[in-house]
């Protein structure tokens, strides 16, 4: 074989083992595109409500507030290789990402449990807005080993007072245990198991605070039920459209007029509304399902530059009662915020 022969039979060979791994080695990325949309204020594939109210007045709700949903392509099982990634970053309505971003261990499970509490901050922000009052409990979730409460206190216990003064909410919490220097031992009285008591904890300094070595989350007790089904969708960014279509069943308020409104953000019981991810893909998916009005949270803006589909109006909101208030101003043809 000749010298020439030789180096292109090499290089023929190189190239096709390139190729072959290439096509065959899965690239550690996820391909984010526009996903499923849901109206709140409609039903799901089953025939089931997004939304049901038991135990209080509720009313026949018209037009879209629809939830909107990013779809991916990745993780574990369902990986691709570098041919399909570079599609993707061809492709404007997609967007590629590092896998660690997405799917490290225990994601989904994670954004399960942030949907679900989405669900109940919603519900919590929507009573707020409307001036229906509920109760906050302050839940223990871990006890951290080698801090004053472990071996005191339990996952699970409700945390109702220190020193005799109401816990009400995780920040009144920590203000309380605060207000000692580290090392005091504080009266806390708790709920287990249905069955108050008070026990004795200590605390330590860490980060610079004292604290008992607690994770806790807030939990709501509502004078009435609502029951948000979705399915397997995670995350918590449905929330503030939970929260209007909450509101729109709970009052004689129309605040579709009849519209295909969607939107997104997360929302907090206060009202006010947190930026999300995946903006881009949401506001596709969006205009595809056919709605013409996105509501956008105040932060996530500047991430809507050079996106916007054609016929779709952005209007910008920070808070639950902005949402409200710019629903209503564009029912009379109001101006309301864009980005």
């Amino acid at each position: 074989m000749s010298r020439r022969s030789l180096t292109l039979l090499i290089a023929s060979l190189g190239t096709a083992v390139a190729i072959a791994v290439a096509v065959l080695v899965p690239v550690p990325y996820v391909i984010l595109g526009p996903g499923p949309t849901l109206n709140t204020l409609g039903k799901d594939s089953s025939g089931q409500p997004l939304i049901t109210i038991t135990g209080h007045p509720s009313y026949p709700a018209n037009g879209h507030l629809n939830m909107v949903t990013v779809s991916y392509q990745g993780c574990q099982g369902n990986q691709f290789n570098i041919f399909t990634a570079l599609v993707a970053w061809l492709n404007p309505h997609e967007a590629v990402v590092p896998e660690g971003e997405i799917c490290p261990a225990g994601q989904t499970q994670q954004h399960t449990q942030q949907m679900t509490s989405s669900q109940q901050t919603a519900t919590a922000a929507a009573l707020t807005q409307l001036g229906i009052p509920y109760s906050t409990e302050v839940v223990v979730v871990r006890v951290e080993k080698g801090f004053p409460a472990y071996g005191v206190l339990k996952a699970g216990d409700v945390i109702t007072a220190i020193d005799g003064k109401p816990v009400t909410s995780q920040a009144s919490l920590t203000r309380l245990i605060r207000a000692h220097p580290a090392g005091s031992t504080l009266t806390v009285t708790i709920t287990r198991n249905g069955q108050a008591s008070t026990v004795q904890v200590g605390t330590k300094e860490s980060g610079g605070h004292p604290v008992m070595g607690v994770e806790v989350a807030e939990q709501y007790k509502f004078p009435f039920t609502v029951k948000i089904s979705v399915g397997d969708i995670g995350g918590p960014s449905a929330g503030m459209m939970f929260a209007l279509g909450i509101i729109d069943k709970l009052t004689k308020y129309d605040l579709t007029a009849g519209r295909f409104i969607a939107g997104t953000g997360e929302i907090e019981a206060n009202g006010k509304v947190d930026p999300i991810g995946g903006i881009q893909q949401k506001m596709i998916a969006a205009r595809d399902a056919g709605a013409t009005i996105f509501l956008t949270p105040a932060s996530n803006c500047a991430d809507t530059k050079g996106a916007v589909p054609a016929g779709l109006r952005l209007v910008k909101v920070s808070t639950l009662n902005q949402a409200i208030t710019y629903l209503e101003a564009l029912k009379t043809g109001g101006s309301v915020p864009s980005c």
